[in-house]
């Protein structure tokens, strides 16, 4: 792993950190902010959020208790933007949240999703197990596996999520038989390969609905630890084949971009070949997409400890706070 992360604690500003309860760290909103070192991501400073309490967070409210998140603090000017790169139709969320800190957004889809090889297999070995666990990794993910197993006639499953943003798909729905029954405390696929619970009595078998692109990680942390793994290729994201000039050229002058996807971050590149990355405010849905901007040379990166919408808004914000300090120290010096 490139990524080392700390969490508020006996050797961080306690400042930050005093109102949080003990022993609900996993509830906190943590923004991290990325600075690069030789080989690997440090993060530098975070800020935290207690259970009901509402703090600023860099112009940023965010309440756990509520799940809502408003702007407090110092405004921003409708002179900052951010792109947002989902799939078109994915990205109404985070632009209404961000719309209401009177952020101006341009959407410029970079990824599409397509179905995967091994999708018209999942009904049938939902249909068929046994599996002691269905483990699922992404919200398309997600989205995927409830479309086969409404088509294997909902049956009865235990799952296993990455983190709360991919398990929220499923319990929106909620239908009494997609409870989520396991999510590891750091949401990404070495941890949820390591923490995974045996079921005593069971099969050791494990089906892994997943994007064609994904990495080995899980599979390998599962099946070293003796479980048996099916993964199904269900889904794959491409690059779009088309954007307009005029609206990347916008794009290419905005303060921040915002990846959900290392995909998104490939395709950026891909289309902006030739510029220069290193002073471009990146905001990431999490680690596994800021390992992957690190890689393709993005230094400027910002990500919170847990993906998710509030996360990802709140780095979005602490981004876009630094490139505009980075634009003033600039236009000073000028």
């Amino acid at each position: 792993m490139l990524l080392s992360q700390r969490r508020c604690g006996p050797t961080q500003d306690q400042s930050r950190c005093r109102d949080t309860p003990s022993g609900l760290q996993q509830t906190t909103v943590s923004v991290q902010r990325a600075v690069l070192t030789p080989g690997r991501l440090r993060v530098s400073r975070c800020s935290c959020a207690g259970l009901g309490q509402r703090r600023p967070c860099r112009g940023l409210c965010v309440s756990i208790r509520t799940g809502t998140v408003r702007c407090c603090g110092a405004k921003l000017t409708q002179q900052a933007q951010v792109v947002v790169t989902r799939e078109a139709g994915r990205n109404g969320k985070l632009k209404q949240a961000l719309q209401d800190c009177d952020i101006a957004v341009l959407e410029l889809p970079l990824v599409e999703t397509k179905s995967g090889p091994d999708r018209d297999q999942l009904a049938a070995h939902l249909k068929d197990g046994p599996f002691d666990w269905v483990v699922i990794t992404s919200p398309q993910a997600a989205n995927v596996f409830l479309q086969g197993w409404i088509e294997a006639d909902k049956p009865q499953v235990r799952i296993a999520v990455v983190g709360p943003g991919t398990g929220d798909i499923l319990t929106h729905q909620k239908e009494p038989r997609l409870q989520i029954d396991f999510t590891p405390l750091t949401a990404n696929a070495v941890s949820l390969s390591a923490e995974l619970p045996c079921i005593e009595g069971g099969t050791q078998n494990v089906l892994y609905p997943s994007s064609a692109k994904a990495g080995s990680d899980l599979q390998t942390g599962l099946k070293n630890r003796g479980f048996e793994v099916v993964r199904l290729n269900t889904y794959d994201t491409q690059p779009v084949t088309h954007v307009e000039e005029s609206v990347l050229r916008e794009a290419c002058h905005a303060a921040v971009v915002a990846f959900a996807s290392p995909s998104a971050v490939k395709a950026w590149r891909r289309i902006t070949a030739g510029r220069d990355v290193a002073d471009i405010a990146v905001a990431c849905i999490g680690s596994t997409t800021a390992i992957a901007a690190e890689k393709q040379g993005f230094q400027r990166l910002y990500f919170p400890d847990q993906p998710g919408i509030k996360g990802f808004v709140s780095a979005i914000i602490d981004a876009l706070n630094s490139a505009h300090a980075t634009r003033d120290v600039a236009s000073n010096a000028a």
